[in-house]
């Protein structure tokens, strides 16, 4: 009777599932609480963690390299400010992704990096010292036990968030599937240290700003993480300064009084008014070579106040840095910034509001080709700014091209100018990082803008970008070289074969993926573009733009200038 009974029991009772009730489990079921998307690819050390969410419906988008996961992950925060997830199985699934771990941690993007690592009994031949990889690139690791799990990927979410930073968190390969303990209670985080704003300061700075003649306030990301970007808005339309932001804080200001991205990107007209300056406010940007136009974005006898609330890097020795937490400081400011009485700076340069100034044109070199016959990049660019839906998020790889994308090319807001690799100097992210924006704002026209070079390194996640994307363009500035390399050494007299690449149709390579696309030797051939624009709703457009090897981008240029 009792075997009968047993056996009943046991015909009934529902199975139990592979990915349950262990070390992975946990972490996937925090994974799902914290974050909105996971992207990755499998492997033997993290195909317990995928299965449990996909199995469930949490939203899961594959890579087809390990690199594009990070790149996903990164991109998907830039575009929405909210905490990302990645994964990846572990040894070469872990350093085929360190490059965009390096990248995330110089950018500072606070993901959670879950990855698959070496038995905690000891490693096998096939390992590495996973976590020192991670250290010598700045990243923390936290380490999944089956007494843990749950709250040590709370914690990492909690650390990445504090820090700003991504952390990594690693499940041994022996503990994947370890049935869970009873927890253990981790030590709280301490405090993120604060930096009230200085009262003493706070006169200063006021009065110095409303006796300047030219006030121009610099944003970066750190005003958008802070909130404080309308409460600085507010100062300078009291003050009658002008506007200028980071990349990261592209069009933050949303002002007809804005001068547009600082640095290398700056338009020659916007340039000749930044110039104008006599005090320069700069808040969360770090005021870096890039920024400054190697020194000649403003004048040499200006005076620049910079404010953020992390140690001064020292890289602007003219300026004076005060440490303050951004958003209170912001709010004294308001407080005792009076509105102008008199003209302001804005009166006297009313065209800096009119839309010819903010448009796309003139461009600064308008003629059609190059000196090679072949499309002058700036004249392709400007056009696109006005063929392109104005609802887009523009991405781009890294490479000499990436000069007149952010020249050009508006967004309506600073999460919509997304540029994955230039903290780490990195090209071939653009395919991997595109994905994620598309992922992110699906509602968005996904504009990716690539190199022919970074292109061919991130070919594998082509495939990713097109099944991640509801409606986009890939344009590829094509000038069959490492442009970079080019306008560096060639120049030099070194030799250019291992510069030049064989021309490549990445329009052909895209229609053999199910994309459409052109080749594009003429401006006229915009056109088709344009059209497939008007008539598709969804789908992916790829357009191939021959560019000239004889124009440079200015940011290459000043760099070119200031190396001497």
């Amino acid at each position: 009777m009792t075997t009968t009974s047993t056996t009943s029991r046991q015909s009934t009772a529902a199975p139990t599932l592979p990915d349950e009730g262990h070390v992975s489990a946990a972490v996937a079921d925090v994974l799902a609480e914290r974050a909105g998307h996971l992207f990755g690819l499998m492997g033997n050390g993290n195909a317990h963690l995928i299965s449990r969410l996909t199995r469930r419906g949490f939203p899961f988008t594959s890579a087809r390299h390990e690199a594009a996961t990070v790149a996903m992950a990164d991109a998907y925060h830039r575009a929405t400010g909210g905490v990302a997830a990645a994964t990846t199985t572990y040894g070469a699934g872990f350093t085929n992704a360190y490059t965009t771990l390096a990248e995330a941690r110089l950018a500072r993007i606070p993901l959670v990096f879950v990855v698959g690592d070496a038995p905690a009994r000891g490693r096998r031949p096939f390992d590495i010292d996973q976590a020192k990889a991670a250290e010598a690139a700045g990243v923390t690791t936290l380490v999944a036990h089956p007494d843990n799990a749950a709250a040590i990927t709370h914690r990492a979410f909690d650390l990445a968030l504090q820090t700003v930073q991504p952390v990594v968190l690693a499940i041994p390969y022996d503990l994947a599937t370890a049935p869970l303990q009873a927890p253990v209670p981790l030590e709280p985080l301490p405090a993120k240290p604060a930096w009230p704003a200085a009262a003493g300061d706070l006169d200063r700075v006021a009065e110095q700003l409303a006796s300047a003649q030219r006030p121009l306030i610099l944003a970066g990301r750190g005003v958008l993480l802070a909130g404080a970007t309308a409460l600085l808005r507010e100062v300078g339309d009291r003050l009658g300064a002008l506007f200028m932001t980071s990349v990261m804080a592209a069009n933050a200001f949303r002002s007809e009084w804005d001068l547009g991205i600082a640095g290398g990107f700056t338009r020659s007209h916007r340039l000749d008014v930044a110039r104008q300056a006599d005090l320069i406010l700069v808040v969360g940007a770090s005021l870096n070579t890039f920024q400054t136009r190697y020194g000649t974005l403003f004048p040499a006898d200006a005076r620049i106040i910079r404010l953020d609330n992390g140690p001064d890097a020292g890289q602007n020795a003219g300026a004076e840095y005060i440490r303050a937490d951004i958003l209170p400081f912001a709010e004294g400011l308001l407080e005792r910034v009076p509105a102008a009485a008199s003209r302001t700076w804005r009166d006297a340069v009313p065209e800096v509001s009119g839309p010819d100034f903010r448009s796309s044109s003139p461009v600064e070199d308008p003629v059609e080709f190059g000196a090679d016959g072949r499309l002058n990049p700036r004249a392709v660019v400007a056009a696109l700014d006005r063929i392109l839906p104005a609802e887009r998020s523009v991405v781009m790889d890294g490479g000499h091209f990436i000069g007149w994308a952010p020249m050009y090319l508006s967004v309506p807001d600073p999460h919509a100018m997304v540029l994955v690799g230039t903290a780490f100097q990195s090209i071939g992210l653009g395919f991997g990082s595109a994905a994620g924006v598309s992922v992110a704002r699906p509602e968005r026209t996904t504009v990716l803008v690539s190199g022919d070079g970074g292109g061919l390194m991130g070919l594998s996640d082509f495939e990713t970008f097109l099944r991640a994307t509801r409606r986009g363009v890939v344009v590829v500035l094509n000038d069959s070289a490492y442009g970079a390399e080019l306008h560096q050494y060639a120049a030099k007299g070194l030799h250019s074969q291992a510069m030049l690449i064989d021309e490549v149709d990445f329009a052909a390579v895209g229609r053999a993926l199910g994309a459409d696309g052109i080749k594009a030797h003429t401006l006229a051939d915009l056109g088709q573009l344009e059209s497939w624009l008007a008539t598709h709703d969804d789908g992916v457009f790829v357009l191939d733009v021959a560019i000239s090897q004889k124009v440079i981008a200015e940011f290459m240029t000043e760099s070119l200038a200031a190396k001497g």
